[in-house]
C-alpha cells in the first residue's frame, strides 16, 4: 500500500508539470493545446533512446528530451501562428495523433507497437524497489517545486504581464508595441518544454514505454485538472492534478461498495464519477478551487496645490 500511495504521488507530480505547461500555454498566454500527451510522448521518447540506445547519461538525457519538446513546440507554434480556437485546437490534437502513429510505424527507431522496454531510471538496480520509489519522489518533487518557483516568477514579471495582456486582447497588445507572435513562439516553447519534462521523467521512472499508453485522455485529464485547479494559477495546476489523481485511483475500489459489475461497467462507472466530480467543482467553482489573482492597482488622486 505505502508502495502504491508513493507511486501515485509521482504521477501527481508527472500530471503537476503537465498541467504547469498547460498553464504558460493556455492560461497566460490564452492558446489552445490540446497536443499535450504528443508533446509528453516525444520528450519520452528523445530521452528513451537517448540513454537506452546511445548511453547518455539519464540528466542529459532529461534535458535533451525537455529541449527537444521546446523545439517541437517552436515549430508547432510557427505552423499555427495565424490560427485560433477550435482551428488550433484541430491542430494541435493533430500533432499528438502522428506522434503517435510514428511512434507506432517507425520500428527502426521506437521498436513500434512493442515499445520501448529497459529505460534506465537513476540507481534502478542498485536499490530495492521501494527506496527506487522514494528517490524518484523526491527527485519529482524537487522538479516541480523549482518549475513553480521559475514559472511564477514568469508570470509575476513583465513578460508575463505580455502573456496575459495577449491573452486577454492580442490586438490591444500589438497596438501597445508588442510582438505578438513571437510571444506565442516563446510561450508555446517553454509550455511544451515542461511537458516534455514530464515525458522524460515518465519513461525513466517506469522504464518501459510505448505508443498505446499515450492516449488522448491524458491530454482531457490535464485539462480537467488545470480547469478545476484554476487556469492561470500555477499552484492551481498542481492542485488539480492532485485532484484528478484522487478521483482516478479512488474510484478503483468502487467494485469493493458495488459488487456484480461487469468489467466494462466499472470503467464506465469510474469515468461518469471522475467526470461527475469535477463537474460538481466547476459548477460549484467556475474559476477553479484557486482562481487566478489579478493584480489590484490602486489609483491615488493627484494633490492640488494649496
Amino acid at each position: 500500500m505505502e508502495n502504491y500511495l508513493i507511486a501515485m504521488l509521482v504521477f501527481t507530480g508527472l500530471y503537476g508539470l503537465m498541467a504547469l505547461g498547460l498553464n504558460v500555454v493556455w492560461g497566460m498566454a490564452g492558446m489552445i493545446n490540446l497536443g499535450l500527451v504528443g508533446f509528453f510522448a516525444f520528450g519520452a521518447y528523445v530521452s528513451a533512446l537517448l540513454t537506452k540506445l546511445a548511453g547518455v547519461p539519464i540528466v542529459l538525457g532529461v534535458i535533451a528530451g525537455m529541449l527537444g519538446t521546446a523545439a517541437a513546440g517552436v515549430v508547432m507554434a510557427l505552423t499555427t501562428a495565424k490560427l485560433r480556437g477550435d482551428y488550433l485546437a484541430i491542430v494541435t490534437l493533430g500533432f499528438s495523433e502522428v506522434v503517435r502513429i510514428t511512434a507506432s510505424n517507425e520500428i527502426w527507431l521506437t521498436n513500434g507497437t512493442d515499445g520501448v522496454s529497459g529505460i534506465p531510471g537513476p540507481w534502478r538496480g542498485e536499490v530495492t524497489p521501494e527506496a527506487f520509489n522514494l528517490i524518484f519522489l523526491a527527485i519529482v518533487a524537487v522538479v516541480v517545486t523549482i518549475a513553480v518557483f521559475l514559472l511564477q516568477r514568469v508570470r509575476h514579471s513583465p513578460y508575463g504581464r505580455v502573456l496575459r495582456a495577449i491573452r486577454d486582447d492580442n490586438q490591444v497588445a500589438a497596438v501597445a508595441g508588442k510582438t505578438v507572435i513571437r510571444f506565442k513562439v516563446e510561450a508555446f516553447a517553454l509550455g511544451c518544454g515542461v511537458i516534455g519534462l514530464s515525458g522524460a521523467l515518465y519513461g525513466h521512472y517506469i522504464s518501459y514505454i510505448a505508443p498505446d499508453g499515450f492516449v488522448p485522455l491524458i491530454t482531457i485529464y490535464i485539462v480537467l485538472a488545470l480547469t478545476a485547479g484554476g487556469t492561470g494559477n500555477n499552484y492551481g495546476a498542481v492542485f488539480g492534478s492532485l485532484l484528478v489523481v484522487f478521483f482516478m485511483e479512488s474510484t478503483r475500489f468502487i467494485t469493493e461498495v458495488v459488487p456484480g459489475l461487469q468489467p466494462v461497467q466499472v470503467a464506465a462507472l469510474r469515468e461518469m464519477l471522475i467526470g461527475g466530480s469535477l463537474i460538481l467543482i466547476l459548477r460549484l467553482r467556475p474559476d477553479g478551487l484557486l482562481p487566478e489573482r489579478q493584480p489590484q492597482i490602486t489609483l491615488t488622486e493627484e494633490k492640488k496645490p494649496t
